[in-house]
């Protein structure tokens, strides 16, 4: 039995059902067996390959983007440039690369990366050496002061959600408790309870997800940059308005597998609800621009510039670029449900993109 199952059982041995939202948790960042503190999820040799891994040019891309905002917003100098869910640096050392060129950029950044594993602090920190960055668990452990240039991909859809199943013409919280037999984790459903924001009306057997953790991280979020200036751009795969449906999922070894098969490490995700987060950024008080997809996004930063003249360097990879830049932006790849939110200041101009 490995660890991680072992541990699972237990704890609903010992406490009872959980909540989706306690089930995520405790398998993705529990200290001991937790598959982010624990495992390598990147790459061809983990379980997912995010948009960073893919191609230089989605990083390229949002340092251009990092750097117009900057200079649209006045060049503050100092400004603190933070990443949350950095992985191993990839992003924000393709970012860095090409934000550099702007003369000033780098020197008035002062880089920051939320993350809470050890193991890829430590990649982290050799990647992006050269520019000092700082740690931190979470947006509180930044500094106080000074406007923010955030960036997050697939953050949201790591957080963890809780669901609710229609039943009986009620709304039950879904659970996972322990089979008759003890052995193994299935799911049931809790009492009527209250699902803030889900329809008052829907179908027997329709879920519904919400995820308050993601909402009150997007809340604070929106706060600071009221309170401080900046801006955020958010990217993940998820739908644009509410919708219904059960979208929890695990990953392993670049293949679906059952949420509830402990045998061994997946990641586990949801799909992410933009007008959620978006309301409870502009709650805290942030501006929200309108909601563009990943693959509209990097074509308005000029990818489709950028892929030709990085095949003229690299002749013998030209195929593979072109192949690159098409699964970062086709409609029927990552292009489409793939999307981006930028976030601002209140009096801020439109970020690049979203105009």
């Amino acid at each position: 039995m490995s660890r991680a199952r072992e541990a699972l059982l237990a704890r609903l041995r010992a406490d009872g059902p959980m909540s989706v939202a306690e089930f995520m948790r405790f398998r993705l960042a529990d200290p001991e067996t937790g598959y982010y503190l624990t495992e390598e999820p990147f790459g061809a040799g983990g379980d997912f390959v995010t948009a960073p891994e893919i191609s230089q040019m989605f990083g390229e891309m949002l340092g251009l983007w990092l750097a117009q905002v900057w200079l649209d917003q006045g060049a503050p100098d100092p400004f603190l440039l933070v990443e949350m869910g950095p992985g191993r640096g990839t992003l924000m050392a393709d970012a860095l690369r090409a934000a550099g060129r702007v003369p000033g950029f780098l020197k008035a950044a002062r880089l920051w990366l939320i993350e809470i594993s050890p193991r890829l602090r430590g990649i982290q920190a050799g990647k992006l050496a050269a520019f000092a960055p700082g740690f931190a668990a979470d947006l509180a452990e930044l500094p106080a002061e000074g406007p923010l240039l955030l960036l997050a991909n697939e953050l949201f859809d790591a957080l963890p959600i809780r669901q609710f199943q229609r039943a009986g013409g009620v709304w039950r919280e879904r659970l996972i408790g322990l089979a008759p037999e003890g052995d193994a984790p299935r799911f049931g459903l809790g009492p009527p309870v209250e699902a803030a924001g889900a329809p008052e009306e829907a179908p027997e057997g329709a879920l519904f997800e919400v995820s308050p953790e993601s909402l009150r991280l997007a809340a604070r979020i929106g706060g600071r940059l009221a309170r401080s200036g900046g801006a955020a751009l958010w990217i993940d795969y998820g739908h644009a308005g509410p919708a219904l449906g059960d979208t929890l999922q695990a990953l392993r070894r670049h293949a679906f597998a059952d949420v509830l098969d402990l045998e061994g490490p997946a990641d586990l995700t949801a799909h992410v609800d933009f007008s959620a987060l978006g309301a409870a950024s502009a709650g805290g008080g942030a501006r929200v621009w309108p909601l563009r997809t990943q693959g509209g996004l990097l074509e308005s930063l000029g990818i489709g510039a950028r892929a030709p003249a990085l095949a003229r360097s690299n002749p013998a990879r030209a195929e593979q670029i072109a192949a690159d830049r098409l699964r970062l932006t086709a409609p029927d790849q990552m292009g489409r449900l793939f999307k981006a939110l930028a976030l601002t200041g209140p009096g801020a101009p439109p970020p690049p993109g979203f105009g």
